[in-house]
């Protein structure tokens, strides 16, 4: 594959031996990749020229990797991994709700890195494809209890006034109000919506699932969209 074919990976990380692990399986597997050590080149790295995926730490020098993930989420409509060493759940809450696609924490499989790029980027080639293909579920907005959710143009609106979500939660949102009733575990959720069988970090799901209900429900300990089934999964109850 000629080198400008190839897509374009950018990963902002200072400690050198991780980049360089990074860097090293992802050109094996034929991305061109540049490494910045610094946040505040990282950002400007980021913003001034065109990648593909952007693989983050959230602990640099400059700027923190928050702020240049919302940086990046105000300017451009591309994959965001953040891969870092804190592990606490406010940290992926926080990632996630800035708009970061996916949260991996340190250590971690390189194998399983490539996996989520290459997932990822498939996932954005498709949304930024040639329409809805013959699976993909109807085009026609779905309206329950001041919930509206219109496909066409991934808008999501709550009692008349627009939410913002960001692709991931949206994409779960839609998928589980286009089965309602139906009750899926956090295995099948994930494969479906970041298509990846049995790679990553299953928890990222209830971490996706307790931002759509801040945006969405009234009260969150007792939710009227999403419901917790015990022991299961989640479904979208009508």
């Amino acid at each position: 594959m000629a080198d400008e074919e190839k897509k374009q990976i950018l990963i902002i990380e200072d400690d050198s031996s991780i980049a360089e692990l990074e860097r090293d399986y992802l050109e094996i597997s034929d991305f061109s990749v540049t490494i910045i050590e610094d946040g505040e080149k990282g950002l400007r790295e980021a913003l001034g020229k065109d990648y593909d995926l952007v693989i983050l730490d959230l602990m640099l020098p400059g700027v923190d990797g928050f702020e240049i993930c919302r940086r990046i989420r105000e300017k451009k409509d591309i994959p965001v991994i953040i891969v870092s060493a804190r592990k606490d759940d406010i940290d992926k809450i926080h990632g996630l709700g800035l708009g970061a696609d996916d949260y991996i924490t340190k250590p971690f499989s390189a194998s399983e890195m490539v996996a989520r790029v290459k997932a990822h980027l498939s996932r954005y080639e498709h949304l930024r494809g040639q329409g809805q293909t013959e699976e993909e579920p109807s085009t026609r907005p779905i309206e329950i209890r001041g919930l509206r959710i219109e496909p066409e143009s991934r808008r999501v609106f709550v009692n008349g006034e627009e939410v913002q979500f960001t692709t991931k939660e949206y994409d779960l949102l839609y998928f589980l109000a286009s089965h309602p009733n139906h009750v899926y575990t956090k295995a099948e959720l994930f494969r479906e919506i970041w298509k990846m069988d049995s790679v990553g970090d299953i928890a990222t799901v209830t971490v996706h699932i307790k931002k759509i209900r801040e945006k969405i429900e009234m009260d969150t300990a007792k939710p009227q969209y999403i419901e917790t089934i015990w022991g299961v999964g989640y479904r979208f109850k009508v």
